[in-house]
C-alpha cells in the first residue's frame, strides 16, 4: 500500500488513509485493526465515545507493528471539553490504548457550553506534557474552525468531517485548505449508501474495483484523508489497495456527484448526554 502523507505541524507525517472504528464491537474492532496492520495501514483512529480503545490498543500491542511506526488518533466527547475533563479524557484514552501519547488528539464535536478557549488551553496543556503531538477538531464548521484558529495557542491541525461523492461541502474544504488544516474523511463511504450510486458503480465496473475503492482513490485524489471502516477483515485489506489511478475524467465525474446530502445528523444535542458526540 502507497499511500500520500500529510506533515502537521509538529513535524509529524500523518498517512493519508486511516482505519475508522466508529460502532464496531471490541471483537469486531480487534479483527478490523489487526487486518489493516497486516495490510499496510499505519493509521488507526478511535474515540473514547467509541468504547473500542482497549481492544485498539491489544491490537496493536499484539501485532509485529512498533508504536512508533503506527499513527494513533482519539478524541474527547463533547461532555468532557472542560479543562480538567479534556486532561483526565486524554489519561484515559492513554491507559485504555496502552500508550504513553497520542499522535492526534481531537475535539470530537464542538460544544457552545463550554469555552472553547478554556478546551483548547487544556489541548495545549497536553502536547506541552508530551502526551499528544498534534491537536485538532472533528465536526466544525467553518466559523468554528476560523475561532479556533484565532484562540488556540498551539496549530490546529485537522478538521475531521463527513465527506464523500454525495457530502462535498466546498465551502467548509476550501477553508480547510486556505488555513492549512488537514481533512480527514469521516463516514467516507456514507455508510455505504453511495455504493448504489450510478456512476460510483459503473467506475467500479470499469476498473474491476469495489465501489469502496473507488470512493477510498477519490477521496485520496481530493487531498482528503479517508478513514473508511468495516467490520470485515477482507474489506479492510481491499481498501488499503490503493496503487492504482482513477483517470482525470471520471474524478470530475464524481466530483459533480455531490447532493450536499449528509448520512450522520448533526443537530443541536443534549450536552450532558453520554451519547453525545459519538456518531460518525
Amino acid at each position: 500500500m502507497t499511500v500520500p502523507t500529510k506533515t502537521l505541524p509538529s513535524g509529524a507525517e500523518l498517512p493519508g488513509l486511516g482505519l475508522g472504528t466508529y460502532d464496531l464491537s471490541n471483537g469486531e474492532t480487534a479483527d478490523s485493526v489487526r487486518a489493516a496492520l497486516d495490510a499496510g495501514y499505519a493509521h488507526i483512529d478511535t474515540a473514547e465515545g467509541y468504547h473500542n480503545e482497549e481492544a485498539v490498543g491489544d491490537a496493536l500491542a499484539a501485532s509485529d507493528v512498533d508504536r512508533d511506526d503506527a499513527f494513533l488518533t482519539s478524541k474527547v466527547l463533547a461532555k468532557n471539553l472542560n479543562y480538567e475533563s479534556v486532561i483526565e479524557s486524554c489519561e484515559a484514552s492513554l491507559d485504555r490504548l496502552g500508550t504513553d501519547y497520542l499522535d492526534l488528539y481531537l475535539i470530537h464535536w464542538p460544544n457552545p457550553a463550554i469555552s472553547l478557549r478554556e478546551t483548547l488551553r487544556a489541548m495545549a496543556e497536553l502536547r506541552d506534557r508530551g502526551l499528544v503531538r498534534d491537536v485538532g477538531v472533528s465536526n466544525f464548521s467553518a466559523y468554528q474552525l476560523s475561532c479556533a484558529h484565532h484562540i488556540s495557542d498551539v496549530p490546529i491541525a485537522v478538521n475531521q468531517i463527513e465527506f464523500h461523492p454525495w457530502f462535498q461541502r466546498p465551502d467548509l474544504v476550501d477553508y480547510c485548505r486556505e488555513t492549512d488544516t488537514v481533512i480527514e474523511a469521516a463516514a467516507p463511504l456514507a455508510r455505504t449508501d453511495v455504493f448504489g450510486d450510478e456512476v460510483v458503480a459503473e467506475l467500479a465496473e470499469t476498473y474491476d474495483k469495489h465501489p469502496a475503492q473507488v470512493v477510498v482513490r477519490w477521496a485520496i485524489d481530493n487531498g482528503v484523508v479517508p478513514l473508511p471502516r468495516s467490520s470485515t477483515p477482507e474489506h479492510v485489506r481491499a481498501n488499503a489497495e490503493t496503487d492504482w489511478e482513477l483517470d482525470a475524467t471520471d474524478r470530475r465525474r464524481l466530483d459533480e456527484r455531490d447532493r450536499d446530502e449528509p448520512v450522520y445528523d448533526t443537530p443541536a444535542r443534549d450536552w450532558t448526554s453520554d451519547v453525545y458526540g459519538i456518531e460518525q
